[in-house]
């Protein structure tokens, strides 16, 4: 099963960024996409961000233009860029793989998915 590493996150101010990544090692499976989730107390996992393998990128409309997901498969690593962030962007962030294709606001991951421990990420005002 793929193992994810992530790295980044922390604390900014309202409008600063940050940049999480996430290194992946071993079997992906032939995965599809890789994907960034958040999650807050009380609420459900969502996902952010993703990045199938034609290239194709997915946004949920919130990030749209202030969010930038990326990878680079020379290194194993996947990218999410945060510009402009916002309180409500306040979240723990975690990658997955493998997924099965990000579209339409939503990423869909498989069953045997490996989820990376996740970064709390604070945004204050």
């Amino acid at each position: 099963q793929v193992q994810l590493t992530e790295f980044g996150g922390g604390s900014v101010q309202v409008g600063g960024s940050l940049r999480l990544s996430c290194a992946w090692s071993g079997n992906r499976y032939n995965s599809k996409c890789m994907a960034w989730f958040r999650q807050v107390p009380g609420k459900q996992r969502e996902a952010v961000a993703g990045i199938n393998d034609d290239g194709s990128e997915m946004y949920i409309d919130s990030v749209k233009g202030r969010f930038t997901i990326s990878i680079d498969n020379a290194k194993n690593t996947l990218y999410l860029k945060m510009n402009a962030l916002k309180p409500e962007n306040t979240a723990m962030y975690s990658c997955m793989a493998p997924c099965i294709q990000c579209s339409a606001g939503y990423c869909y991951w498989r069953e045997y998915a490996s989820w990376s421990r996740g970064t709390q990420d604070a945004v204050s005002s």
